[in-house]
């Protein structure tokens, strides 16, 4: 199932273009800190990987062209963006020599880019497509040569300065580790996302040296370089610092991680969803909610999940890549590719593998696993059962531990189950076989042959019982024990003289209860 770009509300639009644009994206770093195998900017983040949340926020801006420089982990991030992002271009960094260095190599494959070149950090998953267009709104408006993202936070430890002059004009961006004492008291921050405009930024960046600490090209001196040449930079400034966080290590993921919960929640709310307790509901961003659908706790829909009207889905349910039709009902339940038809129930405690589809009002309850198979609108798999690569008409009805047997070792096999057919419990359905329309199948079969429409299929060997087989086989036993006193009080019982009143047992002829060709009526419900 594709996953939707823009399932959230996120109020971005389509900036227009005057000019043509680049969009740079920096995903070269190793990351260390996460002390991860993965490279930094693919860890997952609810639906999408962290360069993911970047390519959808620049996505509105419809740019021309999409750079993306590479390095640590490049094969992976390559692949990864053949799957996201085929328009983009990745470009190898294969010494990472900074910022500017990164950029430069960015635009080497892109030689013809004019008009607005944006950059931005391949790690600020919370930034949103309507800030990235205002920053180039902005920047394109005033006709400057570069425009920088700040933003005031609380804390800005470990984080680039911005150091404006007395008239509030940026003077220079100073890493932290370059800055002086003062410097580092400012908590208006730069958010290492840029606006430039293309050939004045070719030209900084031909300047840059590395004497600095790092020893590296650092694209935030082609500020210092514009601004000391005369030409106008400027500052844009976030209107919430949360969208430019970005992540170092596992901390500050699961931290942006719940971050973006909180968004995501919040905005599904407001378009008239019921989150019964959102702290414990996880939604990735690439699903879809219509109006009135009911979320309880300990929840989470990932993937390409899609709830209608007035379903319920929890709690503890976790569907993914799922269709959930208007009214359904999931319950305690786990989901994979598959899809719940209108008023249809799951669960509790039921699991829908792949290609699993329940049509209208159809029931799949307590302990049972479907995959690869249709229930028919009205059938119930009421409990315990296994349903794999099956057809079962409307309103058929499959008694508990009824498996249908579809592997032969080598080969997968169907079994149909005709409308309105009846299975016993603790059937097993042995394919490639077929139950016809309003046929019967008595409990505790094994069915290998077709069953006829209107037919009562039976496999049943009949039942004998073996006398004293306990006290022979288990003598000493606690089984062998409760036989012998069962036995003597039926022939206490049977002795001449014994009372009804005494409650011990009563004389005379009994009902009989049950009947042996009642064999197909032992199903559930």
């Amino acid at each position: 199932m594709a996953a939707r770009l823009f399932a959230v509300p996120t109020g971005a639009r389509v900036v227009s273009q005057p000019h043509l644009r680049t969009v740079v994206v920096l995903a070269a770093g190793e990351g260390k800190r996460m002390k991860s195998a993965l490279p930094k900017v693919l860890h997952p983040l609810l639906g999408r990987t962290l360069v993911g949340h970047v390519l959808a926020a620049a996505a509105p801006l419809a740019a021309d062209r999409t750079v993306v420089v590479v390095g640590h982990g490049a094969d992976q991030v390559r692949a990864h963006l053949a799957e996201i992002a085929p328009e983009a271009t990745p470009v190898l960094q294969a010494e990472q020599l900074g910022t500017g260095h990164a950029v430069r190599i960015a635009l080497d494959v892109a030689p013809d880019a004019t008009g607005t070149v944006v950059v931005i950090n391949g790690d600020v998953p919370l930034l949103r497509p309507g800030t990235v267009a205002a920053l180039v709104e902005a920047h394109e408006g005033a006709g400057a040569a570069a425009t920088v993202l700040a933003a005031e936070v609380p804390d800005p430890t470990g984080l680039g300065r911005i150091v404006r002059d007395a008239d509030g004009r940026l003077e220079q961006i100073v890493e932290e580790r370059d800055a002086t004492g003062a410097q580092r008291a400012i908590r208006e921050i730069n958010a290492g996302i840029y606006a430039f405009d293309a050939a004045r930024l070719r030209d900084a960046l031909g300047k840059l040296s590395t004497d600095n600490d790092q020893g590296e090209e650092y694209l935030t001196d082609v500020f210092a370089l514009l601004g000391s040449a005369g030409e106008p930079v400027a500052v844009h400034v976030a209107t919430d610092h949360v969208e430019t966080l970005g992540c170092n290590d596992r901390v500050e993921l699961a931290a942006l991680r719940r971050l973006l919960r909180d968004r995501v929640n919040e905005a599904w709310m407001r378009t008239g969803v019921s989150l019964l307790d959102p702290d414990t509901t996880w939604i990735d961003v690439t699903v879809a909610l219509d109006s009135d659908a009911v979320v309880d706790q300990n929840t989470q829909l990932r993937g390409g999940t899609v709830v209608g009207t007035g379903a319920v889905v929890g709690p503890d349910v976790t569907l993914i890549d799922t269709v959930v039709g208007p009214g359904a009902t999931v319950l305690r339940s786990h989901a994979v590719g598959a899809e719940v038809g209108p008023g249809a129930s799951v669960g509790p405690y039921a699991y829908l593998r792949p290609g699993a589809k329940l049509a209208e009002k159809a029931k799949v309850g307590t302990f049972v696993e479907v995959k690869n198979s249709e229930v028919g609108a009205g059938a119930k798999v009421p409990h315990l059962s296994y349903v794999g690569d099956a057809t079962i008409g409307a309103k058929a009805n499959i008694g508990a531990a009824t498996i249908f047997v579809n592997y032969d070792g080598v080969n997968k096999h169907r079994t149909t189950v005709g409308e309105a057919a009846f299975v016993g419990c603790d059937t097993s359905l042995i394919a490639p076989v077929e139950v016809g329309a309003g046929a019967y199948v008595a409990a505790g079969s094994a069915i290998t042959q077709d069953v006829p429409p209107g037919a009562l299929g039976v496999t049943r060997a009949p039942q004998r019982s073996i006398d004293g087989w306990v006290a022979r086989k288990r003598a000493g036993t606690a089984s062998a024990e409760a036989a012998a006193r069962a036995q003597q009080a039926d022939e206490d019982a049977s002795a001449p003289g014994f009372r009804a009143s005494e409650g011990e047992a009563i004389h005379g002829d009994a009902e009989p209860v049950g009947s042996a060709s009642g064999a197909g009526d032992t199903a559930t419900e």
